[in-house]
């Protein structure tokens, strides 16, 4: 006798990148997600750090004003080459981005977009790599209001 346990309904789902390797593959995941659903939503959500982000505003602006305009074109290019292509057309595609500090931008992202389903994937499984990276993952895993899929690397 098999018993089937009620499928949750994942419609929108929030993918986070840092254009790593990782996130590349946990981007696998979120489109099969999202693709579940006829009527499935993908974000996609990216978070500038926002410590580099004052430095580099305060140090670049006194030669050239338009770096926010610069930082936003090259990210839109990186998000045309690496993930725009992959998007099955029966996928809503919502694109975002946000300047602070990256597990609070992505808690917040998804509380206001009633988000079903964060999809991220972890980095870094030394020291170095838990303080930058480890922490978001885990912090987003703790406080979220809605489930969450963390993608480890591959394994060698």
């Amino acid at each position: 006798m098999t018993h089937s346990v009620p499928h949750e309904h994942f419609r929108k789902i929030l993918f986070c990148t840092d254009f790593s390797a990782n996130a590349d593959r946990a981007f696998i995941f979120a489109v099969n997600a999202a693709r579940r659903h006829t009527d499935g939503q993908l974000h996609l959500l990216h978070v500038i750090p926002e410590p580099p982000a004052q430095f580099w505003k305060g140090y670049i602006y006194e030669v050239d004003e338009d770096v926010d305009a610069r930082a936003k074109r090259e990210i839109d290019e990186k998000l045309a080459q690496t993930y725009l292509p992959r998007v099955p057309e029966d996928v809503q595609l919502t694109i975002a981005m946000r300047i602070g500090q990256a597990g609070q931008k992505i808690l917040e992202y998804a509380a206001e977009q009633d988000i079903d389903l964060i999809i991220i994937g972890r980095q870094g499984t030394g020291t170095v790599g838990k303080i930058f990276f480890g922490n978001v993952s885990e912090l987003v895993v703790r406080k979220a209001q809605c489930p969450v899929m963390v993608i480890p690397p591959p394994t060698k």
